[in-house]
């Protein structure tokens, strides 16, 4: 964005001097007062100079019966789980009306360190979107799971003062906390008084005040009213978040109302680019939030202006003088279809995309597993009682349930007839070589395997199967493409996405990588899978942070506890 003279600003506010854009006869939808006010929305630079009245501009555009909204704000989303680079990323998803996106970069920072954030610190200056970027609390998420790099509060904390740079991202290893880790407690003190993202799923009572206390400010992973209502209460942002796999807008519908709404943000968090292509971003959240009931000024407002607020960013938020010309142009608020998206003054075309800076994609060659065979997805033990991750559709929390499987030959084998599937994590980061296997209950497979490196928040190797066999060349064609998403049956790869950029995003256009997912999605089908998004969904179980039982590369690991089950 241009940084005008104030001169030019004043004069252009003032009517002196012809606004470098004006957009005439649209109606802003004020959300002061939730009115629609009738008036041309002027613009110096990337700045908004002028509104509710008559402008002369050098260039103008014409919205004659259309709504003028700010521009939406994803308070909270991980871009390399759009599978795509953050150019496509800015270009699938800016013209959907998200003028910033606050990024966590700890998918690739789990893989490639400092490397990656630095990636994600560069090409955020090259965007469309404003991106910003909060630094990655939790590499790695616990002491449960191998990662390809390890950062502490040292390596961090020279980059908080960084132009592009919020806080501290979510804390998701909120038992460190509570338990006052060293590790977690240096972090928390070198971004003190600062901006500190939460992940508190669940967290209730006294230990949630104490983590609260620590000075976290947000929290994306209530998924009740009741939950998010008490966080609320007790002083957090509550970022409403509705993903690829984590849908809690319904449920959260409720508390998005004009008294709660300057509290409240919207998020995706996790949201690839097939999702993105059938159901939409944050324009979906908007007109299915209304669609539910929830009032247009509170919708609105938590998708900019309150989002604004919360995470310190004073210069956007409402279609004012002095903001950024940040500026969604609608036929209507409850359909909420962009029609134009104006991002720091510049419109968001082909001509735009194609004008930015592209730097070279780093942590290429990442999957360095060994190779993988057939019986190395045997799971011993004599014990028949097993424990079992069950799926929730639609929710990363997870059920621990127990079944009884007894070993044949010295191994626990898949029950297709009961939906046990069985589950493996590998290492892939060339540190040790470990597996874990378990068994997971809900996708529906009935043959064959799939297998992903993009594993929470570790990215290992997580593949589910029905064949050791299949489950065996799904790991290994992993390693051959840099990682993705393979889907394998009788021997055959039937599937596969290519992620060579860290094991976690493409190289290709966005729409490439939407008709890959198309037919990944179909092929996971015809082995039986009945989940709408399997390969989100299995990266999530492998998350230790997120109740109830998981597993990584260390083993089946029971998050209450928050250990490791023998």
């Amino acid at each position: 964005m241009t940084r005008p003279p104030l001169a030019d600003l004043i004069d252009q506010g003032r009517g002196l001097a012809p606004a470098d854009l004006v957009l005439r006869g649209g109606q802003v939808f004020d959300l002061i007062s939730g009115e629609l006010r009738a008036g041309d929305v002027a613009i110096c630079g990337g700045v908004i100079v002028g509104v509710f009245d008559s402008y002369e501009g050098r260039e103008v555009v014409d919205v004659t019966g259309k709504i003028l909204v700010p521009g939406f704000i994803d308070t909270h989303l991980h871009i390399e789980s759009s599978l795509v680079t953050p150019y496509e990323f800015d270009r699938c998803v800016t013209p959907h009306g998200v003028t910033t996106a606050i990024c966590d970069p700890h998918e690739i920072a789990n893989v490639a360190g400092l490397t990656g954030i630095g990636y994600f610190l560069e090409a955020s200056a090259h965007t469309v979107m404003d991106i910003r970027v909060q630094l990655s609390s939790c590499v790695p998420s616990t002491h449960m799971e191998t990662t390809g790099a390890v950062l502490e509060a040292a390596d961090i904390a020279p980059l908080m003062d960084h132009p592009r740079v919020i806080g501290l991202a979510e804390f998701m290893n909120y038992p460190g906390v509570l338990m006052k880790d060293p590790g977690c407690l240096a972090k928390l003190e070198a971004f003190r008084g600062r901006h500190i993202d939460g992940h508190a799923p669940l967290l209730s009572g006294r230990d949630l005040n104490g983590y609260i206390a620590a000075g976290i400010r947000t929290e994306h992973e209530a998924t009740s009213a009741p939950e998010a209502l008490e966080k609320l209460r007790k002083g957090m942002r509550v970022l409403i978040r509705e993903g690829s796999v984590s849908k809690d807008l319904h449920a959260l519908a409720p508390i998005l109302t004009e008294r709660h709404a300057p509290y409240l943000c919207l998020c995706t968090d996790d949201r690839n680019p097939l999702d993105i292509a059938e159901h939409g971003h944050l324009d979906y959240m908007i007109r299915t939030a209304i669609a539910l009931g929830c009032p247009p000024l509170a919708v609105y407002r938590a998708a900019s202006l309150s989002a604004a607020e919360a995470f310190g960013l004073k210069d956007r938020g409402l279609i004012a003088p002095g903001k950024r010309a940040d500026i969604v142009v609608l036929g209507d608020l409850a359909a909420c279809r962009p029609e134009m998206v104006f991002t720091g003054g510049v419109r968001a075309s082909d001509a735009a995309f194609a004008a930015r800076k592209i730097i070279p994609p780093v942590a290429r060659h990442s999957v360095k597993a060994p190779p993988i065979a057939a019986s190395d997805f045997r799971t011993g033990g004599n014990r028949i009682d097993t424990p079992v991750i069950g799926i929730l559709p639609g929710k990363i929390i997870t059920e621990h349930l127990t079944y009884d499987i007894a070993p044949q030959d010295g191994d626990k084998r898949p029950d297709i007839a009961r939906d046990l599937v069985k589950i493996a994590v590998i290492e892939r980061h060339g540190k040790n070589g470990n597996r874990a296997t378990g068994f997971v209950k809900g996708f529906g497979l009935q043959r064959g395997a799939i297998a992903s490196t993009v594993c929470h928040d570790h990215h290992n190797i997580a593949v589910v199967g029905a064949d050791y066999a299949d489950m065996a060349l799904a790991a290994n064609r992993l390693s051959e493409i840099e990682g993705g998403f393979v889907v394998v049956e009788g021997g055959k790869v039937l599937a596969e996405l290519a992620l060579p950029v860290a094991g976690l995003m493409s190289l290709e256009p966005f729409e490439v990588v939407r008709d890959h997912l198309i037919a990944l999605r179909a092929a996971a089908k015809s082995l039986g899978v009945v989940l709408e998004e399997p390969f989100l969904q299995l990266a999530f179980l492998a998350l230790p942070v997120i109740p109830h039982l998981k597993i990584t590369d260390h083993g089946m690991v029971d998050v209450d506890r928050f250990e490791v089950m023998p």
